[in-house]
């Protein structure tokens, strides 16, 4: 009796106190000890807190859940509203397609046909759009199942309520669905600023700069959120200066603010510009948000900048931030763009549920560095597994691991499979890769058939690779046909001359390297000699 009221006395202020995973671990034993873990209450408490996005423990969240479902003999328990937080964390996460499955177990074996509360629908609308825009190739079921929230939210007398299209707006937005985005906004009996910047989002998804910008110009009140649009509005068009201009102008700011400009920079490769941006937030003392942090990373990764990318590491351990999803992934692929593999594995191991992009971060930069046989011991992992799907970037990691190693027949075989058995359609990066494999090899000549049969036009990189790969093996009339290849495709520069010419003073065809050296003069590409100069008196 004594310990039974020390738990209702004491409990709810140990949860007030919680401030780690660590402790959040401890009280769930002591709920387990007391025989309270699938109280409503603490049950509640323990999903919205390890769902937090600084302590972010899906898997240990799902696996609450789950396990208060399989306790339970009857459906006393609100699954709907404990299950909230978890619809909420999902939406954002690396794994939006789980909170569509979580609602549909709950949706199959609780009565949720009447009376559900309105509060899960907008996190599974953004689940939707969020799972479709992030699938690759693109998958169509989550249009459907978008469709058929959004009828159940019809049936259930939800539609008008004013976060629910929204949310919708945001959907029909990330399906490329204008029209029905339009739609749902015609229909708002009360429209916000939200509902402004949500529909000039999906105007600025399709490209329709026109149509967004008289929006802007229509709202009656214009908040941070829609300056922040404009913003974004400026990056996508590459107006970097225009960005800027909105950026000084703004009455007031937010971390998105922030985000975009970084973001922008990023984008037009401008890595540097993006750090320093950061800087400024670190001087005014404005808190980064996962984004922030996933954007800085990236550019860590792009320009070396490692020791930056440390502190951001310790910053994340110093805040409790569990490292998965993105940003995990983010952390994961700069240490292994810098070279520091150890730490990349280590990171890699730790992470309790890994997306594709993960493994496919981890594949990449064990290839690239040399390692081989470990990107292909993961991929035989994957496929062991059989819980993630191998996709382009998965496939272009196999081809340079098996490219560095020499593995010509493996690498061929990992082709093949790609296209036939996993039905992925090779980008110009597999071609090109495959091609300088083929090439190094002295499968010149087949290097030579892959680049004219290929589905996507070959461009002048790889015509390169083969014209070099003639020379070093001897292909002289290939190499004719392959310099043909390239004049077609465009003017050809001094180094394409100078690389046939070789080709045939090697092969001591005199007669073609003066013919050769005239053409460079009337294309005005001819090589001027190098000389140098000394001071005799010196």
């Amino acid at each position: 009796m004594a310990s039974s009221t020390y738990n209702q006395t004491h409990l709810s202020r140990l949860f007030k106190s919680c401030a780690s995973i660590s402790h959040l671990t401890q009280l769930h034993s002591l709920l387990y000890k007391f025989g309270l873990l699938y109280h409503p209450l603490y049950l509640r408490s323990l999903l919205s807190l390890s769902s937090l996005p600084t302590w972010r423990n899906l898997s240990y969240s799902l696996s609450l859940l789950l396990s208060s479902l399989s306790q339970q003999k009857s459906n006393s328990l609100p699954y709907l509203s404990l299950s909230l937080p978890l619809f909420r964390a999902f939406s954002s996460s690396i794994h939006p397609s789980y909170s569509l499955s979580l609602f549909t177990l709950l949706h199959c074996n609780y009565n949720l046909s009447s009376g559900s509360s309105p509060f899960p629908f907008p996190f599974l609308f953004k689940s939707c759009g969020r799972a479709f825009s992030l699938s690759d190739p693109p998958y169509t079921p989550f249009i459907q199942s978008g469709l058929h929230l959004h009828c159940h939210v019809i049936v259930l007398g939800h539609v008008n309520d004013y976060y629910i299209q929204n949310s919708l707006i945001s959907m029909y937005s990330l399906f490329s669905d204008i029209d029905s985005a339009c739609k749902v906004f015609d229909e708002m009996t009360v429209k916000t600023a939200a509902s402004w910047n949500s529909l000039m989002s999906a105007y600025d998804k399709i490209g329709d700069v026109k149509s967004s910008e008289r929006l802007f110009s229509q709202m009656p009140e214009r908040n941070i959120t829609s300056w922040n649009s404009l913003i974004n509005r400026f990056v996508k068009a590459g107006d970097l200066r225009g960005a800027r201009r909105v950026f000084d102008e703004m009455p007031e700011r937010d971390a998105i603010s922030w985000n975009s400009l970084i973001a922008g920079y990023a984008l037009v490769k401008k890595y540097k510009r993006a750090l320093g941006l950061f800087h400024e937030m670190q001087k005014i003392q404005l808190e980064p948000t996962q984004l922030t942090i996933i954007l800085v990373l990236n550019a860590c990764a792009e320009i070396g900048e490692l020791m930056l990318g440390k502190r951001i590491h310790s910053y994340l351990n110093s805040k409790n931030i569990l490292i998965d999803g993105y940003i995990g992934t983010a952390l994961l692929d700069m240490y292994a763009k810098c070279g520091c593999l150890e730490l990349a594995r280590k990171l890699f191991d730790g992470m309790p549920i890994k997306h594709i992009t993960c493994w496919n971060a981890m594949i990449v930069g064990l290839a690239v560095h040399g390692c081989s046989d470990e990107a292909l011991e993961l991929f035989a992992t994957i496929e062991k597994g059989k819980k993630q799907l191998p996709n382009q970037t998965t496939f272009l990691g196999m081809l340079i691991a098996c490219r560095n190693k020499g593995l010509i027949q493996e690498g061929k075989r990992i082709f093949n499979r790609m296209i036939n058995e996993y039905k992925i359609t090779p980008g110009i990066k597999h071609y090109g890769c495959m091609i300088d494999f083929l090439s190094r090899c002295g499968l010149v000549k087949e290097a030579y058939n892959m680049a004219k049969e290929m589905p996507i036009k070959a461009n002048t990189v790889l015509w390169k690779t083969i014209l070099s790969a003639c020379r070093v093996h001897g292909q002289v009339e290939l190499a004719d046909s392959v310099f043909k290849e390239l004049q077609e495709a465009g003017p050809l520069g001094e180094e394409e001359f100078v690389t046939m010419s070789n080709v045939y003073a090697e092969a001591e065809r005199w007669q073609d390297v003066e013919r050769l050296r005239e053409s460079m003069v009337d294309c005005g590409s001819l090589k001027i000699a190098g000389w140098s100069q000394i001071d005799s008196f010196g």
